[in-house]
């Protein structure tokens, strides 16, 4: 729904510095559209590299107000710009102080798109501002039609299909399915991506809202956006479907759907280097990160199972690690890298940092490259 060449205003309250921000910061790294201006009011006028370490040329404004004369300068495109909210604060509730932004948006003429439980569609200001010819607010946060149970019909597929699963939540499964498919595209392959969170299904466009869909055809969902992403791909094509939560988190559903509606070829495993505690709500009880290899051995039993009978193709591995190393100098991050590869026996690297070429080649059973 999202057009690639659409400009965008992001919405980023307080979010620009921290986790809070993961959709917006995901946007800024990965998106190739343009987007116009970042609206934070604790960083009004900073820059955007200084705060976060993305290299992108955007603007950060204090208001909507402030973002519109940059909007007007870019009028004679044509497209209509889009304010997305790039927070994803816990329980995925709309920061009252945003509205006022979001009205001014609409009123401007701008569309609304946002990936929180809050659903601006439902408000009835905002609903009554939406008006425009073509304008549309996009809830993407909702389950899709027309779901079915789940039957392992990704399976008889011929493109590889490689699943991100990590340790925890928000370790960067996304950003390693997007940093591969990158690598992959410039070896001329046909890669494809699959969202199935907010920042995701944003940056693709399209995908699967997993955490909006029940439980019982949650699989089914998965597995209708992966055979729909998988329409014409032979071989040589290669699926990338972003992972989300964790098996080592006690609040994380999603891992178990995700494995059984794509029907995976291949893992790769994404973890936070140095971190050994699932981090939780705050009072919650600790919950210890197993040994890697423990992990890896979970995942591939699950994968194992819920196959169709006399399936030809090997049963799913984790082929290699994506260790997200931020916050590491360049000196301890390769340290950091070099340990886990030893004590996991598998290719691992950050992708963040390298690029996604040695975890891809190692995806696809190719000669590894020489390290970085």
């Amino acid at each position: 729904m999202l057009s690639p060449s659409a400009p965008l205003v992001l919405l980023l309250h307080g979010g620009l510095d921290n986790l809070s921000g993961k959709t917006g910061l995901a946007l800024l790294r990965y998106r190739p559209g343009p987007i116009l201006a970042v609206v934070d009011p604790a960083h009004s006028g900073a820059d955007l590299e200084a705060v976060t370490g993305i290299h992108r040329a955007v603007p950060i404004v204090a208001s909507m107000a402030e973002a519109l004369p940059l909007l007007k300068a870019q009028a004679d495109g044509g497209e209509r710009a889009v304010a997305v909210v790039g927070l994803a604060p816990s329980g995925g509730i709309l920061p009252a102080e945003m509205g006022g932004d979001l009205l001014l948006a609409l009123q401007a003429g701008l569309n609304l798109a946002c990936g929180l439980h809050s659903r601006l569609g439902d408000d009835p200001v905002l609903a009554a501002a939406c008006r425009g010819p073509g304008q549309w607010i996009w809830d993407l946060r909702q389950e899709p039609a027309g779901l079915t149970v789940a039957t392992a019909l990704a399976a008889d597929l011929p493109c590889r299909r490689v699943l991100a699963v990590g340790t925890d939540m928000a370790v960067g499964k996304m950003s390693a399915c997007l940093e591969l498919a990158a690598a992959a595209r410039r070896d001329g392959i046909d890669a494809r991506f699959i969202g199935t969170g907010q920042a995701g299904i944003l940056i693709a466009g399209q995908g699967v809202p997993l955490d909006a869909v029940r439980v019982d055809y949650a699989a089914g969902a998965v597995e209708a956006a992966v055979l729909a992403a998988a329409l014409g791909a032979g071989p040589a094509s290669l699926l990338l479907i972003e992972g989300q939560g964790s098996l080592c988190h006690p609040g994380s559903t999603a891992t178990l759907p995700l494995l059984r509606g794509s029907q995976p070829s291949d893992l790769l495993l994404v973890h936070r280097a140095g971190q050994q505690w699932v981090r939780t709500r705050t009072g919650a009880a600790a919950v210890a990160i197993p040994p890697l290899a423990e992990v890896i051995a979970a995942y591939e039993a699950l994968a194992a199972l819920g196959r169709p009978a006399g399936a030809a193709a090997p049963k799913p591995r984790v082929r290699a690690i994506a260790l997200n190393t931020a916050g590491l100098d360049a000196t301890a991050a390769e340290t950091a890298l070099a340990e886990c590869q030893e004590s996991a026996g598998l290719a691992c690297d950050d992708p963040v940092r390298h690029g996604g070429s040695r975890l891809l080649r190692a995806l696809l059973h190719l000669p590894a490259l020489s390290a970085p």
